[in-house]
């Protein structure tokens, strides 16, 4: 976050001194150099020093950002109204709610089905499958490398990243070693596999959602996979070099089998089907993915309505869970909105404070500066990498937010660039991905910032590989 604001203040000093100089195209003021515009960007830092403080002050990273949404818009709002413009600060933020809006519905959908397959014991299943098998430390460590990349283009990195983490504390013991190197690995292939798929990723939805359009057509769903081999690049390297550190032996003990709850494949097919409508609106209708989300949302309605009605009986007749039956509990076997409650609302509306601060620094005038410096004095190159490591630092959510508020002119190889890079970048250090963060506290102790810092030159050597895998094999894009 440093140096992205160190630039925009170099920006600032060598800009001309107009405090309000109207902007060309009417009634739009630039406020870069206004005392509004400095305020507005003191209040951005602060909110993303209490995100970044998270961990120390537990205090939940969307207060702080919905608070400075707020306050920047207000403070925008008021130096336009005393210039007589009344309007045009809030046709623009209207403009930046309903892009929220629709990532927050989609996002909600997603989560939603996540949640009905870990009430239904999907996950856990896995996890206790796993540790049943009694695999050594190298082959748990592979295999829950792989798990992460193949299962986070699809149920998101977070997600997997937790579930993975799971498998690695309930066989890892007392071997931090192992715990250490696992949740490394498990980071990076979940970040990297987001990358290559539109659901794995808030950034890769982000682009594939805003339907960019360049020299050789729009960002289209299946564009992403383009950077399937990238992604694998960006993972196998660190994961071969730390292979050799992890302990060459097997947990001790084993985990007791745990059985999938009725209907549990069931909603994994319905999941899949929602995926396969949200891409058919898009691609076929031309409609928003979201449409076709929320119509995937009311196959799991009428799922949970069988569900609740079926609930005392299965296909033999005989009750569902017989050695809970008469006990208190749920007054029904599946709620959906009990689902819905239990999504990550914590991040969907510090999405929609990022979403809307970033927007406002925009509209004073500040994404202008950013994109000339980057995209025009640097070059889109050295821009898109530059920006796979600012995701490192600064959440990658406002770093692509702001590339796609810029929506710099760059051919579909640079669009897929910035994509991987803000996807992967985040796994050079361990609070640089919302899968990096969560681990520091599910594996406390054991999975630390410096753990992870002590392998991240070996994370950047995947960094640099999996750029120049994709500038070779997809050299037709550029």
């Amino acid at each position: 976050m440093n140096k992205a604001f160190y630039y925009l203040f170099i920006l600032l000093a060598i800009l001309p001194g107009l405090a309000l100089a109207s902007a060309e195209g009417g009634n739009h003021i630039d406020l870069t150099n206004h005392w509004v515009g400095f305020t507005g960007i003191a209040i951005f830092i602060l909110a993303y020093a209490l995100v970044m403080a998270e961990e120390f002050t537990h205090l939940r990273k969307s207060k702080p950002v919905i608070l400075a949404a707020g306050l920047i818009w207000a403070i925008i709002a008021w130096a336009y109204a005393s210039h007589g413009f009344n309007h045009e600060a809030e046709a623009a933020v209207r403009h930046n709610l309903l892009e929220y809006a629709e990532l927050m519905l989609f996002l909600l959908v997603a989560m939603t089905y996540i949640n009905a397959m870990d009430e239904r014991s999907i996950f856990e299943a896995l996890r206790s499958w796993l540790v049943g098998k009694g695999f050594g430390f190298r082959q748990l460590f592979w295999i829950t490398g792989v798990l992460a990349f193949f299962i986070s283009p699809v149920a998101d990195n977070l997600t997997t990243a937790l579930l993975m983490c799971a498998v690695v504390l309930a066989v890892g013991g007392d071997n931090n070693k192992f715990i250490l190197l696992a949740c490394i690995n498990i980071v990076v292939a979940a970040n990297a596999g987001g990358a290559f798929s539109p659901f794995g990723d808030i950034t890769t939805l982000m682009v594939w959602q805003k339907a960019v359009v360049t020299p050789q057509g729009v960002v289209s769903f299946t564009t992403f996979f383009s950077l399937f081999l990238p992604s694998v690049v960006n993972w196998l390297v660190p994961a071969a070099i730390m292979h050799f550190a992890v302990p060459n032996e097997h947990p001790t003990g084993g985990g007791n089998a745990v059985a999938m709850k009725r209907g549990a494949k069931r909603i994994i097919v319905l999941f899949l089907l929602t995926i396969v409508t949200a891409v058919s609106f898009h691609n076929f209708l031309h409609m928003p993915p979201v449409i076709g989300m929320l119509t995937g949302l009311a196959y799991l309605q009428f799922f949970g309505y069988f569900l609740k009605k079926t609930s005392h009986i299965d296909h033999h007749g005989k009750a569902e869970d017989p050695e809970h039956e008469g006990q208190m509990g749920d007054p029904v076997a599946f709620d959906i909105f009990n689902k819905v409650a239990r999504a990550e609302w914590d991040t969907l509306l510090f999405f929609y404070g990022v979403v809307l601060c970033v927007g406002g620094l925009g509209f004073i005038g500040y994404l202008s500066l950013a994109s000339e410096l980057m995209y025009i004095d640097w070059g889109p190159t050295t821009a898109n990498i530059t920006v796979g490591m600012l995701s490192a630092i600064v959440d990658n959510i406002p770093v692509m937010f702001a590339v796609l508020t810029m929506m710099p002119d760059m051919s579909m190889g640079q669009w897929m660039l910035v994509t991987l890079t803000a996807g992967v970048g985040g796994s050079l250090l361990s609070m640089g991905s919302a899968a990096g963060v969560a681990l520091m506290g599910q594996a406390r102790g054991r999975y630390t910032f410096f753990g992870h810092l002590k392998w991240a030159p070996v994370i950047g050597l995947g960094y640099v590989a999996s750029i120049f895998t994709h500038m070779w094999i997809n050299s037709g894009m550029f």
